[in-house]
């Protein structure tokens, strides 16, 4: 790729916002210069943010959008949802995946993401036997990622067991299963494929307590880099919390700090269910907590804290987990209201008087994710890559707002009908609201769809 410049009417950028910007990115898609009051390159106007990094995606669950919102013949809850997750999950095949991957990763890039984190547990073929490769469906994440021009971290799960303690897995889990050596094995093969690919990085997904133990965990992360990125639900029900005290006499964050050294490698998915203790203490590991609200309230899970977690300094990201709704801005507004209907307020996450709601979750969503990602994002400024979103100015929601209240009204009224272009590593994949390879990705999704409902 050769050098290229952008210009916007405004950006936000780490000096703030800044008028008529052009930014110049270097033949490797990185930010090499940011000049405000100046016109050149290629003119996008609009408002330019930083995209945002979603950090949790189980991209085959995209599959069963609107097919589990029918009650059953008893009292709904997350764990009846996780067996038809599961019917679902034993269906899809290598391609049926990067096909529905692909479709997921282009709605992500136009509503303002520019990474994925892939959660990746369809390791084997539906009756559990391996693939010839053991990484082939997280593989195929890589190609539609590829096909869609989204970075991803992809972060094949580990899953071994059926809850606390080693017991056994039930049948509808039979595609997720591997011990240490085999799973190393897939971590190996993306690794070798992600070298040299800018947009790539490689992590591990611990499923949960209930799924792993944490020796063999330790032997895991034992055979990784350093700086691998680790990513693991927790606290997400009250029942896996009950469950965690019975086995263990410790919930499961407690026992996950007393089981690990937690730090910024470290991602809590969820972390929804813990004590006021916990939520300090959490904060303070430097582990980011990787919200998921449009999901974990489609789930009734519960709330998180997030008032007294980030009081605490505690760094946040967000996801769109399974694909409910697929928008960084209203994962960031179900944030800030599940709060005011908690506690009855109003602006309850904003950062002091006078600050912006909006721009306070906005700024700490991208610093967290940058950092669960281990991706180069996260600021319009030299040395970051260029992963920038840009807002439609002229649309007639954002008639006269400016700055803070562009974002205040993108994130609380308009939604992913603002997001106008969206560039990732200095290509632009989103132009006008319209994806490079949309006609072909959605073709090939609409065929899956065809085979998974024969």
């Amino acid at each position: 790729m050769e050098s290229r410049k952008f210009h916007f009417a405004s950006a936000l950028t780490p000096q703030g916002w800044q008028r008529d910007v052009t930014v110049t990115v270097d033949s490797g898609g990185m930010i090499s210069g940011v000049a405000a009051g100046r016109a050149e390159g290629e003119r996008l106007s609009g408002i330019a943010v930083p995209a945002m990094p979603n950090v949790h995606s189980h991209a085959h669950q995209r599959f069963m959008l609107g097919l589990a919102e029918r009650a059953g013949p008893g009292a709904d809850s997350f764990w009846t949802w996780r067996e038809a997750m599961y019917g679902f999950a034993l269906r899809l095949s290598p391609d049926d995946l990067e096909a529905v991957a692909a479709q997921l990763y282009v709605e992500m890039l136009k509503a303002g993401f520019s990474i994925v984190g892939e959660f990746q547990y369809l390791h084997h073929q539906p009756d559990g036997t391996p693939y010839a490769d053991p990484a082939e469906m997280s593989l195929r994440c890589f190609a539609a990622a590829q096909h869609a021009g989204i970075g991803i971290t992809i972060l094949p799960t580990l899953y071994a067991f059926g809850g606390f303690g080693g017991q056994d897995p039930v049948a509808g889990q039979r595609r997720f299963l591997n011990q240490a050596e085999r799973f190393l094995k897939i971590v190996d093969n993306l690794s070798i494929q992600a070298k040299g690919d800018p947009l790539r990085r490689v992590g591990i997904s611990p499923h949960s307590l209930r799924a792993v133990t944490p020796e063999l965990l330790r032997e895991v992360v034992a055979g990784l880099p350093d700086d691998a990125p680790i990513h693991v639900h927790v606290a997400e029900q009250v029942k896996e919390v009950d469950d965690c005290l019975a086995f263990s006499g410790r919930r499961p964050v407690e026992l996950l700090m007393e089981s690990f050294a937690l730090s910024d490698r470290w991602t809590a998915i969820h972390a929804t269910h813990m004590t006021p203790a916990e939520t300090a203490a959490l904060a303070r590991s430097g582990a980011i907590a990787g919200l998921c609200p449009t999901t974990e309230a489609n789930l009734g899970d519960g709330i998180f804290p997030a008032t007294g977690f980030m009081a605490e300094g505690g760094a946040i990201a967000i996801g769109s987990d399974s694909h409910i709704t697929v928008s960084p801005a209203e994962d960031l507004r179900m944030l800030e209201y599940s709060q005011r209907l908690r506690d009855r307020t109003r602006n309850a996450l904003a950062a002091g008087p006078g600050q912006s709601t909006g721009r306070t979750l906005f700024d700490a969503a991208l610093k967290g994710g940058a950092r669960s990602m281990r991706q180069p994002v996260g600021a319009i400024a030299p040395g970051y890559r260029a992963d920038i979103t840009v807002l439609d100015a002229d649309h007639p929601l954002l008639a006269g707002r400016r700055e803070d209240a562009a974002l205040d009204t993108w994130i609380f009224s308009g939604g992913n009908a603002l997001v106008k272009d969206v560039i990732v590593g200095g290509t632009q994949v989103v132009k006008d609201r319209h994806h490079v390879n949309e006609e072909t990705i959605a073709r090939n999704f609409r065929a899956a769809l065809r085979r998974l409902d024969t």
